[in-house]
């Protein structure tokens, strides 16, 4: 049987082998029930590799504990796997329901994972205040009120805010400053808002404009663009021209929202749509939102997948994680018919305790938005195959100039950005061979008072140290299983017990094992890519690339290519100078090389994100008031003494007696304020 072996320190005695493999799985046969569960292979470093669900326990594990009759992705799991952990359930509904929570926590390498897994944006009408508005909402759906979603994204929530806006004039501003406000602000001037902050109109009126809204957002549209025509030819018979215009801008406002929309949604009133579409060995996933019969935006999905499995298998695995942390629809539309969606029905029916149908059509009305889907995941697909692999060619471009070994799979570019030395911060983006990596771009706070303001040596320094030692201080196993390097699955020529083994299955898989390429190696990564650089590019010349060049050779960093990217001169681009270790010279690409354009999106990128989080440090301290820090006020006696005074410097001068004159400010607050802005010397 395979085994695992731990490279042991120098002088001590190599550490017990590890074993793996089928003999190790069948040992769990004797416990395991016949019951529903979930189950998980773990490698010997405690990696999760995979998580199944099944009907009968004992049933699924024993088709492990064999090596033939499986593909190599399975047989390669079989291989490495030292111990399986499980849980009994009552019904394999809820097998499968944990089963996709887990996978999503633990991101095993066998499975489908989803690569995107953000939350969807929600339009939320409050019911917490006297006087409901309408907001974005996105997150846990705690708050008292309506929600109407979900939306593809942010910007078609914000255009379907905005015409909303026009037709119902519900407020959006927040309830501090709706309690601020002394006159109607602009969107009352440009009739956006009803402005119930300052009485233009009654509760009444107010609530009634709330219900139209709710009305138009769960489906009747119909009913209210009819009411708004009638109440149109009323006030035009009566000569009122003016509520006239006002209903007429309703209508046309409602017209808006309805007019956006690319497929006919009249037969579906709440359904998501799913459509896969598989080439080149990877998958793209559309998802079409339908609520209230309006088609509220769709998104592209590219799943980790084995290019092995089949389009069904992918499509069943990617939406019982997509609902993981989802409302369910009413309706489910698939393209292609998944191997358990009676299963999955019964499931998704549990959680959200009514009947959820899921179905995949052949003809008739709800095929025509499940065509649409198919077609936009067929161009999308072909879209990312292009510009991956055009991403791949600039990679290999960038091994070729620079003299690297390999081509580089994570590369990260640093950059530093302040003003006269405030707000110091730097800044790390990602980029690999699927393009910009957004979720591990990180920002570091300048935090040492040794640095002088304006030192971008010192900056950097701490920059990259932060970075680097805290990626030397982790676990080893944590640093492999990040970098997705496949274990081997060969064992060592002296093992005589696998040297005589004689079964023809596990000859074949060693023999195709030994035979993977850089690509089979890639579909076993994660998306993220390795945790440690292949390259590092630092904004700047000769001196921040010594700076970096100090940090590597403290932390004992000898296996990461530096490379500083210097600004022509003039500051031209297309004359960058590329300072590289070992080299007296730096270098110069052609002008109209790709790679050196590659290059400067890289560095443009960096600076733009460095900017973004300064620019962000420097208004959350121009928007901060020393009041904020002072225990016991909050917003009420925050107003109340900005109102009186002017400014928080004003406070800040006031005395004990004049605080107390305050309404809400009693003589123990006011002795405390007073203190906080006149604190004694020890």
């Amino acid at each position: 049987m395979p085994e695992s072996r731990e490279p042991s320190p120098h002088g001590a005695e190599p550490a017990p082998p590890v074993p793996t493999g089928p003999e190790v799985i069948s040992a769990y046969l004797k416990t395991l029930p016949k019951s529903p569960g979930v189950y998980r292979m773990l490698s010997a470093e405690g990696e999760v590799l995979y998580v199944g669900k099944a009907r009968s326990l004992k049933a699924r594990v024993s088709s492990y504990a064999r090596l033939g009759g499986h593909t190599n992705r399975i047989a390669r799991m079989i291989l490495i796997t030292a111990t399986m952990e499980f849980v009994t359930v009552r019904t394999e509904a809820e097998a499968l329901l944990l089963e996709a929570n887990l996978i999503k926590r633990f991101r095993p390498r066998f499975n489908v994972l989803m690569r995107d897994d953000k939350s969807f944006p929600y339009i939320l009408v409050t019911r917490d205040h006297e006087a409901p508005q309408i907001v974005k909402h996105r997150g846990a759906r705690n708050r008292k009120g309506d929600f109407f979603g979900p939306f593809a994204s942010a910007g078609a929530v914000n255009r379907a805010i905005n015409m909303l806006q026009r037709a119902f004039l519900l407020r959006t501003c927040t309830n501090s400053v709706y309690e601020s406000r002394t006159r109607p602000c602009l969107l009352y001037q440009i009739k956006r808002c009803a402005g119930p902050c300052t009485g233009e109109i009654d509760k009444h009126d107010y609530d009634h404009l709330v219900e139209e809204a709710t009305r138009f957002l769960r489906g009747e549209s119909q009913n209210v663009r009819e009411m708004y025509q009638r109440l149109m030819e009323e006030a035009s018979d009566a000569l009122e021209f003016e509520n006239a215009a006002k209903y007429r801008n309703r209508l046309w406002a409602l017209a808006q929202v309805t007019s956006e929309q690319t497929i006919n949604a009249d037969t579906i009133e709440e359904a998501d749509v799913f459509a896969a579409h598989q080439e080149g060995g990877q998958t793209c996933i559309q998802v079409f939102f339908f609520r209230a019969r309006q088609n509220w935006g769709n998104r592209a999905y590219y799943p980790k997948a084995d290019p092995t499995l089949d389009i069904e298998d992918v499509l069943e695995s990617f939406i019982a994680q997509f609902y993981d942390d989802k409302p369910v629809p009413r309706l489910i539309l698939l393209s292609h018919a998944v191997p358990n969606a009676e299963l999955l029905g019964e499931a998704f029916s549990t959680k959200a305790t009514r009947k959820v149908a899921i179905s995949a059509p052949k003809r008739g009305d709800k095929r025509i938005p499940v065509e649409h889907a198919l077609q936009n995941a067929r161009e999308a697909l072909g879209r990312k195959m292009a510009e991956t692999s055009s991403q791949r060619t600039l990679l290999r471009g960038i091994a070729e100039r620079f003299k690297l070994d390999q081509m580089p799979r994570r590369i990260e570019v640093y950059d530093n950005s302040h003003i006269q030395g405030t707000h110091a911060v730097g800044g790390m983006i990602v980029a690999g061979p699927e393009g910009f990596v957004k979720n591990q771009y990180r920002k570091f706070n300048i935090k040492s008072e040794t640095i002088t303001p304006g030192d971008d040596y010192g900056m950097m320094r701490e920059v990259l140290t932060r970075r680097f030692k805290r990626l030397m201080n982790e676990p080893p196993a944590t640093i492999e299983i990040q970098s997705q390097q496949t274990p081997a699955l060969t064992p060592p020529a002296s093992d005589p017990t696998l040297a005589n083994d004689g079964d023809p299955a596990r000859k074949t898989l060693l023999t195709d094992t030994n035979d993977l390429t850089q690509d089979d190696d890639l579909n076993l990564e994660d998306d993220v890519g390795p945790a440690k650089p292949d390259l590092v590019l630092i904004d700047g010349g000769a001196g921040q690339l010594a700076i970096a060049k100090e940090v590597f050779a403290e932390l004992g960093i000898i296996d990461i290519p530096l490379v500083g990217v210097a600004k022509g001169p003039d500051r031209d681009a297309g004359r960058e100078h590329f300072h590289i270790p070992g080299r007296s010279r730096s270098i110069m690409l052609e002008p109209r090389d790709p790679v050196l354009y590659f290059i400067q999106r890289l560095r443009d990128e960096a600076h733009r994100f460095a900017i973004g989080t300064h620019r962000a440090r420097r208004s959350k301290a121009i928007a901060a008031n020393p009041l904020d820090e002072i225990a016991g006020i909050g917003p009420t006696r925050k107003r109340a003494l900005l109102t009186h005074f002017g400014s928080a410097k004003a406070v800040s001068r006031a005395g004990v007696d004049d605080l107390k004159n305050i309404q809400g400010i009693s003589a123990e607050m006011a002795q405390k304020i007073y203190d906080f802005f006149n604190e004694k010397p020890d």
